[in-house]
């Protein structure tokens, strides 16, 4: 970030959020007219030119004029004074998080405000619509890099979240968690592994290691989209195809028969909701701590309200039966992907919001209530592990996981939910026993089959309801537990 760029004061957030609007498009259309040139007749950007290819740069000053303003919120709060800068990317799509961000920070607060342009330049490749523009004139990515910006792996990083930031004397400090390129940079990331556009992304997220999850989710959203009454709109399918509520029944079904979902790694599907926002997506992570990790390092730069984990596990306890709910409220963390950002006796809380909710919802569903509920929903420790086969090494593992009082095992949950809270983005996990690898219940494919048509929907439906019920929640959901003491003033 730039503390030397020349900028212009603006009276209101609104009026910040324009010039960011207008500078953005400005370098954009800057940097795909000199792309365009070149692959035409080989005529580079002057340095003038070159100097227009810039995210735009947001700047906030606050000076402490009395009491600090009191108020329950953990984001949209400044505790030391001085500048606090961020580039920014796609600000129209962003606007209504960058308004909310900024509100209480200019009325509470009587922060001012200035725009300019910075020194961080818009890598190529972001400014292309498609990704392929350049193919059709034959030029190579060697001489695209000698005149425009490329994407540079010293510039993208997660210093601010993983508190490796330091304090300079004289410098700005971080207005956000992530700033311009490093957004862009897992804005690509997702189109890549979900097949769809990021902007389809909404701020409610399910993952899930398993595919019928999916299915019964789009199942669920194509019977919403013809209800009479529904707040969604349209489903978004993997490849780019959208199921509107104009679409008869069959139409729906053969555009999600024909979505290319096989083609990506981790496949999503966007329930939109209305005008005023606030849908579900639900993304198949597959199996594994890494790929749990990788999406959601890029999940995290569109600052979701909450991402919940729904997916299978190993009952661990006697007691269990196959089909039982496991809601985690601690980890024993044996995934390992995480541990030199997250060192695993840093602790990982639950947050009382989502486990309320997910216990309320599970009720709601259920119909189970006291003991009914809890013979079927059990809240323990999970353990997490990076290897399939842990059973091989039970005789290693069997005193840790006796020490831990876990209660169910996977592969992903840990990880979900330290990145949730390393990334300041509000987590939770209910899971289904599928076996009980200690007790000589294994998933036989007969047994699994009856199984996975009676639990499924169910445990779908509990993960949606418990969205419903936190809808009500944002200001509590984002919860002070993931906030450090030295938090940026974006959420």
């Amino acid at each position: 970030m730039s503390h030397d760029a020349t900028l212009e004061t603006v009276a209101t957030p609104e009026a910040a959020v324009e010039r960011l609007e207008a500078l953005y498009e400005a370098a954009l259309e800057a940097e795909r007219l000199a792309l365009d040139r070149f692959t035409r007749d080989g005529t580079p950007p002057t340095a003038e030119e070159r100097a227009r290819f810039r995210y735009p740069l947001l700047s906030l000053r606050w000076q402490a004029d009395g009491p600090l303003p009191r108020n329950r919120r953990a984001w949209g709060k400044l505790q030391v004074e001085g500048d606090h800068r961020t580039t920014v990317t796609h600000p129209a799509a962003f606007r209504d998080y960058l308004l909310s961000q900024l509100r209480p920070l200019v009325e509470e607060y009587g922060a001012t405000l200035s725009v300019g342009r910075s020194e961080q330049e818009i890598p190529y490749p972001y400014v292309l619509e498609g990704g392929d523009e350049l193919a059709r004139g034959g030029v190579s990515a060697a001489a695209l890099a000698r005149h425009f910006p490329v994407p540079m792996l010293s510039a993208v990083g997660d210093e601010i979240a993983d508190g490796l930031w330091h304090y300079r004397e004289g410098a700005p400090r971080p207005l956000a968690l992530f700033d311009a390129v490093r957004m862009d940079y897992s804005l690509r990331r997702l189109v890549h592994y979900t097949g769809t556009d990021w902007q389809a992304v909404q701020p409610w997220i399910l993952l899930t290691n398993y595919q019928r999850y999916v299915d019964q989710f789009v199942g669920w959203a194509l019977a919403e989209l013809q209800r009479d009454g529904s707040p969604y709109t349209e489903l978004v399918l993997p490849g780019g195809s959208t199921v509107t509520r104009d679409d008869p029944p069959e139409a729906a079904a053969e555009l999600v028969a024909a979505a290319p979902w096989q083609r990506f790694q981790m496949p999503a599907y966007h329930l939109r909701r209305g005008a005023a926002g606030g849908g579900v997506t639900i993304v198949n992570i597959g199996v594994g701590p890494s790929n749990a990790k990788t999406i959601t390092d890029h999940l995290a730069v569109l600052r979701p309200h909450c991402w919940l984990m729904i997916g299978h596990c190993g009952g661990l306890r006697a007691s269990q039966e196959i089909g039982d709910y496991v809601l985690a409220h601690g980890y024993l963390r044996r995934d390992k992907i995480l541990d030199d950002l997250v060192p695993p006796e840093i602790p990982i809380p639950a947050l009382a919001e989502v486990q309320v909710a997910l216990q309320e919802a599970a009720a709601a569903v259920t119909g189970d209530r006291g003991e009914a509920l809890k013979r079927r929903l059990r809240t323990g420790t999970v353990v997490s592990y990076d290897d399939r086969n842990w059973e091989l090494r039970w005789s290693q593992e069997r005193r840790r996981i006796n020490l831990s009082r876990a209660i169910a095992v996977d592969m992903e949950s840990g990880t979900l939910a330290a990145q949730g809270y390393r990334l300041r983005v509000p987590y939770g996990t209910l899971l289904c026993v599928s076996d009980k690898p200690l007790h000589g219940e294994i998933k036989l494919p007969g047994a699994a089959t009856a199984f996975y048509q009676r639990a499924v929907s169910e445990h779908l439906r509990i993960g949606l309801e418990t969205f419903e019920i936190l809808r009500e929640q944002l200001g509590a959901l984002h919860s002070r537990k993931l906030r450090a003491f030295d938090e940026t003033p974006f959420r």
